[in-house]
Formats: C-alpha cells, sequence, structure tokens
C-alpha cells in the first residue's frame, strides 16, 4: 500500500517563505477549513482564497509535476517572494520509505530511497526535471495523473468523468481495468524494437568518415539548439515574472488612490478646522452661562438697594450711601452685560462657522499612506513595462550561428543498411500495434473479468450516496445512466445528483484500482459537498467516507467551507490566510 505521510510547502502559490507543514497521518475523517484574516476571519465570506486547494495542488505537483488544476508550472511560484519555491513529500510503499523534493527558481528535482538519493544523467536544466527520475516516481506510482484525480484527489476543477469525450473516457477506464496491464507483455517487443534502433544507429556510424563529419556539425547544432532554449527559457521567464509584477502592481487604481490621497488632505483640513471651533464652543457656552449668571446677580444686587440697611446698626442706609453703592453696582452692571455681549457674539460666530461648515463625508482611505508610495508605485509599474518591452525586444543570439550551420553542404551517404534495419523495426513495430490494438480479444477478456465487479462498487455506492438512478458500464466501456427505464445525461441532472454520481465513481474506481494494483491511505474531497447537495446527500457521503476511514484505515481530508461539520469529523485542520500568506494548523482534533 502506498502511505502518503506529510507535506511541507514553501513558497509555492499562497504559502510563502515560512515552510508549512501538513501531516496526513490523520486517521478516518478531517475537515479541511479556511480562514481568511484578510477578509475578516470568523465571517462566512471568508472561508475562500485561503489556500485549501493548495494542498492538493502541491500534492500532485510533488508526484507528477504538475498541479491538479493545470495552473503553469511557473505561476505556482509565490509571487511576492518569486523565488526558492520547494515542496516535500513523504511516503512508503511496503517496507521502502521515499522522499520527493521538487521546486522551481532554482530547479530541483530529487528523489530518494531509503534516505538514498537517485541519481540519473537525463537532467532538462531548462525545464528543472529530470526524464529519468520522474519515469522512476511514474513506475512506483503505477497511476497516471488522470487517474488521481478521480481516485485519490476530488477536486470541483477536474472535469467529471461523464462530461468527458468517449476516447477520454475509454483511456480512463481501459487503465482502471487492468487493460494497460498489457503493456507489460509488450515491453519485451518494445525492447526489441528499441534493439533495432540502436543497430541503426551504430550502422550509421559506420557508413564512413563523412558521417562523422555531419556528426559534428549536427551535435554542434544540437548544443547550440540546447543554449538557445535555455536563453529562449530564462527569457520567457524573466517577461513572466516582469509581467506578473506588472499585472499585479495594476491591481491597484493608482489614479483612483491619487485621487484618494488629494481628498484626504482637503478632509483632514476640514476636520481640524471643526476639532478646533468644537473645542472653542465648549470653552464658551460655559463662559456664557457664567456671564449671564453674573449679570443676574448684579441686577438683583440694585434690587436689594432699595431697602437696604446698614449691617451694624440695622438703621436704613444713607441716601448718599446707597447713591455710591448703587454707582458701583452699575458699573459693574455693565461690565458684566459687555462681557456678556463679547462672549456671545464669540459663541454666535463659532456656531455659524460650524454650520457653513457643515457635515464632511467619511475619511477617504487610501492603499499607501502617503502620496510619494502612490507615485513610486506608478513609477514602478512604468519601469517594469520598459523593461518588458526591452527583454520582449531582444535578439536571439543564437538563431544566426544555427542557420549558418544548418545551411553547411553534407555528403551524400549510402544508408542501404540503414534501410533494411528500419524495414524491420517497422515489422516489430506492426506486430506490437497488434499487441496492443483495443479491438484485441485479450482486451475484451480483461473486460469481461472486471466490468463486472465495477458495475457492482458503483451500484452500491449511489445506493448509499441515496441516488435513484441506475448507472452502468456497458461491454464496449461506454456509460448508460438510466432513471425508471428512461435514459439521463449527466449534464441535465442538478449539481447535487451530479456531485453524488462524481462521489460514487469515484469511490468504485478506487475500489477496482485498490483490488487491481495497490492500496493508498489517502483521499481528498475538495469542496464536492458544498455544491447543490442537500442535507441528506451530505449525511450519506459523510456515512460513507466515515465507514471507508474506519474500516479501510483511509485518511480521508473534507475541504469545505461548512462550519457545521465540525462536530461531524475526527480532526480538523485550519488553512489560514493572513497578510497575503497561507499557514496550516495540525494540531486541532475532534474527540467523539
Amino acid at each position: 500500500m502506498i502511505k502518503i505521510q506529510d507535506l511541507t510547502v514553501k513558497n509555492f502559490m499562497s504559502v510563502g517563505n515560512v515552510t508549512q507543514a501538513v501531516d496526513f497521518n490523520k486517521e478516518q475523517l478531517t475537515l479541511v477549513l479556511g480562514e481568511n484574516l484578510d477578509q475578516g476571519g470568523d465571517d462566512t465570506g471568508s472561508r475562500n482564497g485561503t489556500g485549501k486547494t493548495t494542498i492538493i495542488n502541491a500534492l500532485s505537483y510533488a508526484l507528477y509535476g504538475t498541479a491538479l488544476t493545470n495552473i503553469k508550472r511557473n505561476n505556482l511560484i509565490n509571487k511576492t517572494n518569486s523565488k526558492g519555491m520547494l515542496v516535500t513529500l513523504n511516503f512508503s510503499i511496503g517496507a521502502n520509505q521515499y522522499r520527493i523534493e521538487r521546486g522551481r527558481s532554482p530547479n530541483i528535482l530529487k528523489f530518494y530511497v531509503n534516505n538514498h538519493e537517485q541519481k540519473d544523467d537525463l537532467h532538462d536544466e531548462s525545464q528543472g526535471d529530470s526524464r529519468k527520475t520522474q519515469e522512476d516516481i511514474n513506475s512506483l506510482l503505477d497511476m497516471s495523473h488522470d487517474m488521481f484525480k478521480h481516485v485519490v484527489a476530488l477536486n470541483t476543477y477536474t472535469e467529471p468523468f461523464l462530461s468527458m469525450r468517449a476516447n477520454d473516457q475509454r483511456a480512463i477506464i481501459e487503465q482502471l481495468l487492468g487493460i494497460t496491464i498489457l503493456t507489460e507483455k509488450a515491453d519485451s517487443l518494445k525492447e526489441k524494437v528499441k534493439q533495432t534502433k540502436d543497430f541503426i544507429t551504430e550502422e550509421t556510424l559506420k557508413i564512413n568518415a563523412i558521417e562523422a563529419a555531419n556528426k559534428k556539425i549536427e551535435q554542434s547544432i544540437e548544443t547550440l539548439a540546447g543554449r538557445q532554449r535555455a536563453w529562449q527559457s530564462k527569457s520567457r521567464l524573466d517577461q513572466d515574472r516582469l509581467a506578473a509584477g506588472i499585472e499585479e502592481l495594476e491591481k491597484l487604481d493608482i489614479d483612483f488612490e491619487l485621487d484618494a490621497h488629494e481628498k484626504l488632505v482637503n478632509w483632514t483640513e476640514h476636520n481640524n478646522k471643526i476639532t478646533s471651533l468644537r473645542k472653542e464652543l465648549s470653552t464658551l457656552e460655559p463662559a456664557l452661562r457664567r456671564a449671564t449668571a453674573s449679570v443676574e446677580k448684579v441686577n438683583k444686587d440694585i434690587l436689594e438697594l432699595k431697602d437696604a440697611t446698614c449691617y451694624t446698626c440695622g438703621q436704613e442706609l444713607h441716601a448718599d450711601k446707597k447713591a455710591e453703592i448703587e454707582s458701583l453696582k452699575v458699573q459693574e452692571l455693565d461690565d458684566a452685560v459687555a462681557y456678556q455681549s463679547e462672549v456671545s457674539t464669540k459663541l454666535n460666530t463659532t456656531v455659524q462657522l460650524l454650520e457653513e461648515i457643515g457635515d464632511i463625508n467619511g475619511k477617504p482611505t487610501t492603499f499607501y499612506e502617503s502620496a510619494k508610495e502612490a507615485y513610486e508605485h506608478r513609477n514602478n509599474v512604468d519601469n517594469l513595462r520598459s523593461t518588458l518591452i526591452s527583454k520582449q525586444q531582444e535578439e536571439d543570439p543564437y538563431q544566426t550561428q544555427i542557420d549558418d550551420l544548418t545551411e553547411t553542404a553534407l555528403q551524400v551517404i549510402d544508408w542501404e543498411p540503414v534501410n533494411q534495419l528500419t524495414l524491420l523495426k517497422e515489422h516489430q513495430e506492426f506486430l506490437l500495434k497488434l499487441l496492443t490494438n483495443k479491438d484485441s480479444f485479450i482486451r475484451k477478456k480483461i473486460i469481461d473479468q472486471n466490468l463486472a465487479y465495477l458495475n457492482n462498487r458503483l451500484t452500491y455506492y449511489l445506493d448509499k450516496l441515496g441516488l435513484p438512478h441506475q448507472v452502468q458500464f456497458q461491454n464496449d466501456l461506454s456509460t448508460e445512466i438510466t432513471q425508471l427505464g428512461q435514459d439521463l445525461d449527466f449534464d441535465n441532472l442538478s449539481r447535487g445528483e451530479r456531485n453524488r454520481l462524481i462521489l460514487g465513481m469515484s469511490w468504485a474506481f478506487r475500489d477496482v484500482w485498490e483490488s487491481l494494483y495497490q492500496g493508498i491511505n489517502l483521499l481528498f474531497i475538495d469542496e464536492l459537498i458544498d455544491s447543490g447537495m442537500d442535507t441528506a446527500g451530505v449525511e450519506s457521503a459523510l456515512a460513507v467516507l466515515k465507514k471507508m476511514g474506519r474500516e479501510r484505515s483511509k485518511n480521508v481530508f473534507l475541504i469545505s467551507h461548512k462550519d457545521e461539520l465540525i462536530g461531524r469529523v475526527n480532526h480538523v485542520m485550519k488553512v489560514i490566510k493572513e497578510n497575503g500568506f497561507t499557514s496550516y494548523e495540525n494540531d486541532i482534533d475532534i474527540v467523539e
């Protein structure tokens, strides 16, 4: 059995410089939930864009050198850091332990068996891949990338089997049913074909000295072509990086940003003025109250002078004394009234100024803290565009040399021995075609043996999922979908029905695959139960997945937006997006 153990990711898609690890040794059912702190954290809309699917893209890239969702390899590199992308996968088969290290910028592909690195001489520097190493990995897995999509990593981006063209469906089923095992039978004949080709090469080398000269020319051309490919690859990579940089910077509407900074200056000026006036108003209002109270007190004192008496003898004050005191009080009243009027005037003026300014809109928001940074942003875009144009206009330094060598006159050679060997090779290839022909009786026998089991498992799972349709593979490997005797088209089913059918077919494929080849501990379900499936459908799918994990020791990872599933699983893995980068939390276990 293939046991996928763990995965580490660095500078891959939304994962940045901090290496993230994913532990696949989570028995039974693990729910993978996203939390985008850049979009609100726990809000419903913040479950998107966190990097959940990045996990299966990284797994696919580690095994096959390509993402599950067919993203270009250069676009897998984290856009912020633009280099140092590395994915490491550990797995075992039987007693042997394997590790794959694969990355870009710099290009890396290393394959370890029991901690010993496997080497070969077919490394392609321009692509960062080793053909022989990848062939070894493919042989070990014995599973094509297409089969991987339908058996291990179920994803909404993958074209459903029943939506494929008939030829593509047939290719998948032939792989699944073991028809391709005939390839093993044909290996000996393929080796003979290879030997004949080698003889052709050897005979060609013996023709004469002319060939040696021609060979040198061809080698020179190939050397230059290799350098040309490397130069072209680097040029394309540079242009892609520049274009990606421009695209990233152009996500910000810089004209809008500059306008926002201008509005922010005006807003700040008005806001400061309002704040100052409100502060002044808070001082003037109590001052007016105090001035008014002072006026009232002096008026009261003047009124009380009419009946005023001496506080020592109790006799009525003398008229001269009253007049003196009254004169002082009148002066005091004039001063108080004048001050009251002054304060009132200032208060009214302040209120009028506030009314004239009125309410201001909310504070304009900007991406950058200063207009200077915004102008620098614009300059960066212009500089990148200029650099990209220059890079696009660079002339290929190798093409003229290649053309000159190609046009060098080559002398005629007697190819008769080679022609005879070529006829032998064509005969061998004809026999090979007979062995691998799709209408071979051998293929038909294998189909008869394995098709019944596939249909049985498919019926079982569709019944468990509560799907009322009957789905059967025919002897010609075509598929029929019926309900109550009526033929149905997959694309005309509801989304919930399609997703149930996708799940049931994938699980049936997996059972057949494991019965013919080898088991694998890992299963990913990426958002298939989130789209269109009702509560009954979700419950049915969960029941099957739990049983699969419990009884067949499968580690099932369910990528979903449904928080309500937390209580229905064994483990929860959080995928967190913060400050533009993804991180993984692996230690949130659910106790049943």
